[in-house]
């Protein structure tokens, strides 16, 4: 019996693709390049933007006669039983094996945000926790396990990290991002990607690129960021996860920067991505975002002209439908409008992938090789520790955190006592069971009232909502400051409630046009404030809200952003003292509501000052965090010349110096006083976790190189220049507590892609 060389696994995957493109026809090329939707709603109540309108019509038996690209969300779309899922997903690739001539099955991919997006799977905390968190260990753990769940389900491929830097904290999306600093977002986003590909699943990098730095925060807007921007903030993460994570898939993003839409960009997706930076993967459209080149950009005046926009860009796989790249790309191609080598390029990448994955292989099996557990206690044990540490306490002025354990709280607000208080956008409950009431959650999900009884068992606890997240009735204020004035303390559990386009206060289609709690959540603040009784402010949210308005006037406030299933138990340890809070923040809290979008990262002129009465000034800086113990610092004062291509070791001694264990983050941020272009007064380039014993100390040193200076300069290029820099070690962008003067000598330099991007570091103890 011989073996078709496209089937020898002895062979290089190229040469067996180049084999089995060389027998397909053109039907069969084409459908290696779409995806299909299986079960979802065209009647406009579906989980993605425009669905109803995208979303085409097709006969599966005879769909599949051709072979097909990808399979989506199978598990993403209803509620079903993780076991019968994957049952069900096994059936459909088989049918598909058995149809077409070659027996290649589909690439089944699932969104995997915050978790696997399936029924009964865990919620961990979103992306915006895991920057507060400033662990890419802990966080490469948790995407390790998210890829082992995908994997045992029969899935192939995540739809996440967002690499996305905040620009504006009014967009909807901002809980999905990992904050407003893109060395935070790409040392974060790297040890996700490295978990989940280590998993084997091919991860999928999005949005590539620009889409958080949308006009007026609003999703889908144009871009009209400047080349610099682009070079030295949207970018840098996408070369950071590629270069150190080498995940298998881009997805490129709805937007358009400058008046080119990223789906129809060929700098962008073959320029850049891959002859620049060497990217060897699959290119995906996010969900109809070839089809909107027509219908929302328009710059396509048909689907065949989009499908050619696209496919000339880099895009190699049409998700989740056949729109583009099913009957109008095969038409285009036989009527020669569209070369059929373009076909054959993404052709060949999806193909190569699948090899990769084991799909030609003849021995494939879609059946589970193993038992479907998409909750384990190691699971719950992760998310709760990751959701411990992303916990962050901005204020504690007179210590009123931890609460006394006897003593009598009121816990007040609309988030208190709602499960789904935890939960960002794509977790499963909060992005599909909109859709299906009756069903239960699938996890076990303590609110905060139910952890903050069990952590405090003899403290006498009561409750009153107050009001809704979003509605504007106040007929709940009277109970609310009436249990309040009964009460010692009052912890008021406010925030927001995830959702889509709209439904929600927060996500995906969510944007707000001000940063002021949802609501009437701020009168009922200012109502329990004026009982005189001392209130604990919690915020379970997914953007930062505007906190100026009671500064002084709280007893402590606690910000968790969508911590996960296991947020209420983390959340009520801070309160009570078991967990030392370590969480930081990865975005700024604003003093006022209006007056956006600021991030941190701001020249000169985007600071306060004399040349306008707006202060942008934030309450609570990037990167701050307060802990229930203190910390000294020592350093030796530096002045020292290195030249534009060395390098020197910055270090600082910590101590901690209170009466029990917790953690400091210690910070790198960099200040250029004189550049050719105008520059970020700070930024973040090294940062580094260090958990202390009492009285126990340690030495951190970042091993600082001058190419971590680098800009884009006038020209376009990325440059290090000769001068003065400052390296502040700080506890947060407005803490410093260190500076080493740096004079940068010799020539300018240019550098190419082998460029040093992360400030590696080192910790030994001290006696």
């Amino acid at each position: 019996m011989t073996t078709d060389p496209w089937r020898d696994p002895a062979l290089p995957a190229a040469s067996r693709v180049d084999d089995l493109l060389s027998r397909m026809t053109l039907e069969e090329k084409t459908a290696q390049l779409y995806g299909v939707w299986v079960g979802a709603a065209t009647d406009g109540g579906g989980v993605a933007p425009l669905q109803s309108e995208m979303t085409t019509e097709y006969d599966w038996d005879e769909l599949i006669t051709h072979g097909l690209g990808q399979l989506t969300r199978s598990f993403g779309t209803a509620p079903v039983d993780p076991a019968l899922g994957a049952q069900a997903l096994a059936r459909a690739q088989r049918r598909i094996v058995a149809a077409g001539r070659f027996g290649i099955p589909a690439v089944a991919h699932e969104e995997c945000l915050a978790g696997f997006t399936a029924w009964g799977a865990t919620a961990y905390p979103v992306p915006l926790a895991w920057g507060a968190s400033f662990d890419p260990a802990l966080v490469e753990d948790m995407a390790r396990r998210i890829g082992a769940d995908l994997r045992s389900a029969g899935v192939h491929q995540g739809l996440a990290p967002v690499l996305d830097v905040v620009r504006d904290p009014r967009w909807g999306r901002v809980e999905e991002t990992i904050g407003e600093d893109p060395y935070l977002v790409g040392t974060i986003g790297a040890a996700y990607v490295r978990g989940l590909e280590s998993a084997g699943i091919v991860t999928t990098l999005k949005h590539f690129a620009g889409y958080a730095s949308s006009v007026g925060a609003r999703n889908l807007a144009p871009v009209r960021a400047g080349v610099r921007e682009l070079a030295d903030v949207t970018l840098p993460p996408f070369e950071m996860a590629l270069r150190e994570g080498n995940p298998r898939s881009v997805m490129a993003a709805y937007n358009d920067t400058d008046g080119i839409p990223a789906s129809a960009d060929p700098w962008l997706l073959t320029e850049l991505l891959r002859e620049q930076w060497g990217f060897t993967g699959t290119v995906v459209s996010d969900y109809f975002g070839i089809g909107f080149l027509q219908t929302l950009h328009r710059v396509a005046g048909s689907p065949a002209e989009a499908a050619h926009a696209a496919l000339a860009a880099g895009i190699d796989v049409e998700l989740p439908t056949l729109k583009c790249y099913g009957k109008p790309l095969l038409e285009a191609v036989r009527a020669g409008t569209v070369p059929e080598s373009l076909v054959d390029r993404a052709a060949r990448r999806v193909l190569i992938q699948k090899c990769e994955l084991g799909l030609l292989d003849e021995d494939w099996d879609p059946e589970p090789t193993s038992v479907i557990d998409l909750d384990s206690a190691a699971n719950r044990a992760l998310a709760r520790r990751l959701a411990e540490e992303s916990v962050v306490l901005l204020d504690n002025p007179d210590g009123a955190l931890p609460l006394s354990p006897d003593t009598r709280i009121a816990v007040v607000g609309p988030r208190a006592a709602d499960a789904l208080a935890m939960l960002g956008c794509y977790s499963f409950p909060s992005h599909v069971l909109p859709h299906h009431p009756d069903v239960p959650m699938g996890v076990e999900i303590p609110t905060v009232l139910e952890a903050l009884r069990t952590e405090l068992p003899d403290a006498k606890v009561t409750f009153a909502e107050g009001c809704d997240t979003s509605d504007p009735d106040t007929s709940g204020f009277e109970e609310a400051v009436a249990r309040t004035a009964e009460a010692d303390v009052c912890v008021a559990v406010l925030g927001d409630r995830a959702g889509l386009f709209g439904r929600g206060t927060s996500g995906e289609g969510c944007d707000v046009t001000d940063l002021r709690l949802p609501g009437v959540q701020a009168e009922l603040l200012d109502a329990l404030v004026a009982t005189g009784v001392p209130v604990v402010l919690v915020l379970l949210t997914g953007r930062p809200y505007a906190l100026g308005r009671w500064q002084g006037r709280l007893a402590a406030v606690v910000q968790a952003f969508f911590p996960g299933e296991e947020g209420g138990p983390a959340v009520a340890g801070v309160l009570s003292g078991r967990v030392n809070p370590s969480g930081r923040l990865p975005v700024s809290v604003p003093q006022e509501p209006g007056g956006q979008p600021w991030t941190y990262l701001q020249p000169p002129l985007g600071l306060a000052g004399e040349v306008s009465n707006l202060d942008p000034t934030p309450l609570y800086a990037f990167g701050h965090g307060r802990s229930y113990t203190s910390f000294a610092w020592e350093s030796e004062p530096v002045e020292t010349e290195i030249g534009t291509d060395g390098s020197y070791d910055v270090a600082v001694t910590v101590r901690n110096t209170g009466d029990r264990a917790g953690t400091e983050v210690v910070q790198l941020y960099l200040h250029d006083p004189v550049a050719s272009v105008a520059r970020p007064d700070v930024r973040l380039i090294g940062y580094r976790r260090l958990e202390l014993d009492p009285g126990q100390a340690a030495e951190v040193t970042f091993r600082f190189h001058a190419d971590l200076s680098a800009f884009t300069d006038r020209s376009g290029a990325r440059v290090v220049e000769p001068g003065a820099l400052e390296l502040r070690l700080a506890a947060s962008s407005a803490d410093v507590r260190h500076t080493a003067r740096l004079h940068l000598t010799g020539p300018v330099r240019v550098l190419g892609t082998d460029r040093r991007l992360r400030c590696e570091t080192e910790v030994s103890a001290v006696g």
